[in-house]
């Protein structure tokens, strides 16, 4: 084979390379303009979803998902990543905050939780977003285990802030506090409820902030 045959076909086979490519890459970005609005769709249902179960529709008639703060990494809620704060209002009034926080002593980790405080500090709601704990035991603070349960364990924070239940107490009957536990299995619902009790502590301290401070921004 000449040199020069040689060349045109590396020539050649590079165009192609580049054609494939151009090709390639034109398919991936319709295929993503196509589905980037589902799926964008679809995860705002997911969490709006979830939010239903802290904070009734009811209770607020503002675009919840366009009503945030920034917030860091605050210590008072454990989140290793950077977190958001979404806002509840109803006629322009301040209703409540929804927190998400994680519990860093479960019995098998870390314990995610979310939460909505009302604007005088008594908890809506709280539910487990993600938990490892052991089945059968650590699991019952996930409501979502405990169905065929009357009073599930986690929503006795339901309608409970400091002034219903001081800071002193809010911990377990074992340890000398208010809550309910399971014997035989407290590490979970001790994580939960000391978590919960500190995103209340982070609420009452930041609250003017939190509701006041204008949308996008960032808690410093």
């Amino acid at each position: 084979m000449s040199r020069t045959t040689a060349l045109s076909m590396s020539l050649r086979n590079a165009l192609m390379m580049v054609i494939f490519t151009l090709a390639f890459t034109g398919l991936m970005a319709s295929v993503y303009q196509a589905t980037k609005e589902p799926i964008a769709a679809s995860a705002e249902e997911e969490k709006m979803k979830l939010i239903g179960e802290v904070l009734p529709r009811g209770d607020y008639d503002n675009d919840l998902l366009k009503d945030y703060l920034d917030i860091g990494t605050p210590p008072e809620l454990g989140l290793k990543d950077a977190g958001r704060v979404y806002r509840a209002r109803k006629q322009g009034e301040p209703v409540a905050v929804l927190l998400e926080a994680v519990a860093p002593d479960g019995y098998s980790g870390n314990v995610g939780l979310i939460l909505a405080v009302r604007r005088d500090g008594r908890v809506i709601a709280v539910r487990v977003t993600e938990q490892r704990e052991t089945p059968g035991l650590g699991d019952y603070v996930d409501i979502h285990k405990d169905k065929k349960k009357d009073s599930p364990w986690i929503t006795q924070f339901n309608e409970i802030g400091f002034a219903q239940v001081s800071q002193a107490d809010w911990k377990l009957k074992k340890d000398g506090g208010r809550f309910a536990y399971h014997t035989g299995a407290t590490i979970s619902a001790r994580a939960v409820t000391n978590a919960t009790r500190r995103a209340v502590q982070f609420f009452e301290a930041n609250k003017e902030k939190l509701f006041n401070l204008p949308t996008g921004g960032n808690l410093k």
